[in-house]
Formats: C-alpha cells, structure tokens, sequence
C-alpha cells in the first residue's frame, strides 16, 4: 500500500533555508510586503522573488496558485516554488496552495517555509495531489518524498499535521484500493486485508458465503454465483460512543463485467473500480479509528465478483431479497442495487441504526447528469443531506442532491414480482435510489450516494493524478465530526 510520510515539523532556520537541497516552497501575495521568510530568500537571490511576485504573470495568479523557479542563485535548493497566498487566506485558499505543492511534488524532500500559515488543510491537500499508484510496477519508487514544514511553534502546530497525515492516509488507502486489479484484489483479499484492520482497534467480523445464505442474502449472492471468487460481507464496528450507531454501507463489486447482459469491451477495465463505494467505506473506518473518533460508527460493505458463467444469474430470473420482497432481474448489470438491497437491510435488522448512508458506483445515468465533478445524493431526510453537503463543501468535494419522488416507482413497478432492478433509460440514477429506497425501513433517516463519476477519472483532478480520487473519506468524515459525534 501507499506510504505516506508525515510531514516533519522544524524550528525557523535560516541557515536551513540556504542549505536545503531540495524544493523551497515560499509565500507572498500582491502589493503586500514579503512574509518574512520569503524576504529572508529574496535577500539570498539577489531580490528574484521581490521581482517574481511583482510581475503581471503572478498578479494574474489565483490565490494558492504558484510559480516555480528552477536553480535559483544563491541557494542549494533545486527550485523555489513561489505561492500566492494573502495573509488571512480562507480554507479553500490553503487547499489549493496544497495542491500546488503537491501536483509539483517530486521524488525529494520539499522544505515549505509555512511560518504561522495554518497547515492542516494545507498539508493534507499537499499529501493528496502528490500520490502515485505504483504498486503494480516491476519496480515500485517511493510515491513522494518527504515534507519537512518550517514553522514558529513547532510543538502547536504538531496537532493538525497528524490529523492532515492520518486522512490522507485513508484517503490514499481508498485509492489504492480501487487502482487495484481484480486479479489482485479479490473478494478473499480485500476481506482479509479488511480482518487486518483490526490492529486499529475495530471489530470486525466475515460473513461467508454459508453464513449469507443462512441470512437470507439471496439477492447478493446472485450476483455472485457466477464467479469462481466467494461472495461475502464485511462488517467494521468503530464504537468511540454509546447509542445507536450510523451506518455506512459499500458496494463491493471487484469486477463487473455486466454479467450475462455483457457490457461492451471498450473501457470494460475500468470496473475494477466498481468496489469503489467499500473502498470508501473502509477508507472511513481507518480514518475513524486512526483518530479515534468519538462516534458509534458500523461499516459494511457487500463482496461479490459480477462474472458470466453457466451458474450466472439470468435477465428474467425472480430471486427473493433478505427483507422478502421479490425482485425481477431485468439487466444483470444492474447487480449493484441487488448488493446494496440486502446488506442494508442486514445492517438495520441487526443494529437498528440512528441514520444509514450507502455509497455505491451505482449508475452511469450518473455521469450524464452530473459529470465527474459532483456525486449525487438522494436522501429521505433534508436535515441529514444538508449537512453532507455542506460537509463535502467544507472538503472541497463536489456533491449534488438529486430527487426522490413516488413518481418514479411506476418505473420499476414488475409485472410478475414485487419490483424488477431497474426501470431502463429515463431517470436511471432516480429509479436506482427509489429500488434502494425499498428496503430501507420507514423512520430510518438514509442517503444514497452515487459516486459513480467521481470515483475513477480519466484526467487530473482538482485532488488527485487520474485514476482513483478517493472522493468520499473527507466528506463523511467532516459529516460525522459535526453530526455523529459527542462534544
């Protein structure tokens, strides 16, 4: 798995910011004078910084955008990285200055001159942009080097840069999770490397495939029943705090080739990441118990392999769901939900829940309607997604809230059961969270996150180099701090 190194925090040395060999990242802004270590390196090259941060090209900068100058007279570092940042800049100022660091992060240690600047967001940003999915190369480099972070009062700001390690942490270990191959990461290894999280101080417990049948899980298990992988489900129990707990609850579909209703071979690699809503879920879990969080939190997360097969399930099979509802297959594609269906309702007959939130990459309908900037969240309870909004805004993670409507139910209504998995085109990602709606009991405050498009992206992003984002781990977090958690 990645390795991320925590960043070292030092005293102000001037001699150190002459000698460092490295990356130098300083600060200054417009029309205001230079922060003193940056003026300390101005006085070292010879005033390049003082002509660098007059120039039309920096004014012209965003706030937390930087500039680089390679070889710089005066100094032994490398290069100097230039940020614009004013003096009382706001959350998402700082986020962006990190993830100018980080995009520009090399293989050597980067000596940023942070004096008092807040660094928690900062570095945890940093951390983010700078990661490499290297695990699967013949010979695997060290993902980045080291932050060492120049600061007034070392001791006081020790606090934040742990905490900014420990999430990028878990956001770096739902990364690699979903970069991950399926032939690398099966049901059996994901659930044992899961068993291993125990060592943070969680309970976890295997449901295999005799236990699910037992259970009633027969939705899940169809899905399954083409593979030669064994289905089965994971439960995760951080419990910082009595009550009832949240729960979250993951997708797991270590490949998804569509099943007997084949999806196309173009792109068909990428459904490697279609576990991506587990990943995230014990991404959470590490993050929680890491920080041992003041929370009553249970995650669950269902493991299945969507494979076909001569045993594979069939569009126009009926198969019977743990609550007992009977459900028409009209796609196996749409297998997803069938996950989903059973393991949320497991997870509310066995710890009757103060809230339930699933993550799923569950619709492409997604993406057509959002794109890959904003997740969509369906929610029967106004109180409950507007504090994840505002809690993935507070991270910098995009999220928009979809309806919910009785309307759409005639669109999944079967003929020959109690409700078919999916109700074609129109409104896919909608009729997808009205199908998962039915098995969550009435009271029961519940979201529906669809991470379909954010999960996996093509391109650079905003937080990371393409391939996995590990949207999600921050979002649930910040909602769980402000929601679930005793002062």
């Amino acid at each position: 798995m990645t390795d991320t190194p925590l960043p070292e925090i030092c005293d102000i040395s001037l001699d150190g910011i002459a000698t460092h060999e490295g990356r130098l990242v300083v600060f200054a802004d417009t029309e205001t004078p230079l922060p003193p270590l940056t003026r300390h390196a101005d006085k070292l090259m010879r005033g390049a910084l003082s002509r660098a941060a007059g120039s039309d090209g920096f004014a012209r900068m965003k706030p937390g955008d930087g500039m680089s100058l390679a070889y710089p007279t005066g100094l032994a570092a490398e290069s100097v990285q230039l940020i614009r940042l004013p003096k009382r800049a706001d959350a998402a100022m700082l986020r962006r200055a990190g993830l100018s660091i980080g995009k520009a992060q090399g293989r050597r240690e980067t000596l940023i001159c942070a004096n008092t600047l807040p660094l928690g967001e900062m570095l945890r940003a940093a951390l983010l942009r700078a990661y490499q999915y290297e695990a699967q190369k013949s010979d695997p480099k060290p993902d980045f080097g080291p932050y060492r972070v120049m600061v007034k009062s070392p001791e006081a700001a020790q606090a934040s840069v742990t905490e900014a390690a420990a999430l990028a942490r878990a956001v770096h270990l739902t990364r690699d999770l979903v970069n991950a191959p399926a032939n690398v990461l099966t049901t059996t290894t994901f659930a044992a490397q899961i068993k291993g999280m125990e060592s943070l101080g969680l309970k976890v417990e295997i449901l295999e495939e005799a236990e699910l049948h037992d259970l009633g899980m027969r939705a899940l298990l169809a899905v399954g029943q083409g593979s030669e992988s064994p289905s089965k489900v994971a439960v995760m129990h951080w419990q910082g705090a009595e009550g009832a707990p949240l729960a979250v609850v993951g997708k797991g579909v270590m490949f998804d080739t569509g099943g007997i209703s084949l999806k196309p071979g173009a792109g068909m690699e990428e459904m490697t990441m279609d576990m991506g809503g587990a990943a995230v879920t014990v991404g959470l879990m590490q993050a929680l118990a890491t920080r041992k969080a003041r929370a009553n939190v249970v995650g669950l997360v269902g493991l299945v392999e969507n494979m076909p097969d001569a045993r594979a399930q069939r569009p126009g099979d009926v198969i019977k769901s743990m609550k007992g509802d009977m459900i028409e297959v009209i796609n196996t594609d749409a297998e997803g939900r069938l996950v989903l269906a059973d393991v949320l309702w497991y997870a509310q007959e066995r710890f009757n829940p103060s809230a339930v939130i699933d993550l799923a990459t569950l619709t492409g309908a997604i993406i057509i309607a959002l794109g890959h900037e904003k997740a969509g969240v369906f929610a029967n309870d106004d109180a409950l997604a507007n504090a994840f909004l505002k809690a993935a805004s507070d991270v910098g993670e995009g999220a928009w809230r979809m309806p919910l409507d009785p309307d759409y139910d005639a669109l999944i209504k079967s003929r020959i059961a109690d409700i078919k998995n999916t109700g074609g085109r129109p409104a896919g990602s909608i009729t997808a969270a009205q199908f998962l709606q039915c098995f969550i009991k009435p009271g029961t405050p519940w979201m529906h996150l669809d991470i379909a498009g954010v999960a996996l992206t093509k391109s650079d992003s905003a937080h990371a180099p393409k391939g996995a984002s590990g949207w999600g781990v921050l979002a649930l977090d910040a909602l769980i701090r402000a929601r679930f958690e005793e002062a």
